[in-house]
């Protein structure tokens, strides 16, 4: 299986830009690396697919990034927070096939 390690809690001011990480345990094959939003008590929502593609809705101040093929260490960067930025993030990937 696939392990991916995130920071459990990351506290930033109002205006200030977070960076939150996620390493994975074995390289990923392509691009297939997500991130995901999620505030209490609704489902996750999608912000960043394939690494650094924005999902339509992402206010433009997300972004994401790490490098295709057998990359390890990726990361999403909030630049100038906003107090609705609050919640839980995740990283998602998956092994494909070569």
């Amino acid at each position: 299986g696939v392990t991916l390690t995130q920071p459990k809690v990351k506290t930033v001011q109002q205006g200030q830009t977070a960076t939150i990480e996620c390493n994975i345990d074995v390289g990923i094959y392509g691009s297939y690396l997500a991130w995901y939003q999620q505030k209490p008590g609704e489902a996750p929502k999608l912000l960043i697919y394939y690494i650094n593609s924005l999902q339509s809705g992402t206010p433009s101040r997300f972004s994401g990034s790490g490098t295709a093929g057998t990359g390890k260490d990726f990361s999403l960067t909030i630049s100038g927070v906003q107090t609705e930025d609050t919640g839980d993030y995740y990283c998602q990937s998956f092994n494909s096939p070569l």
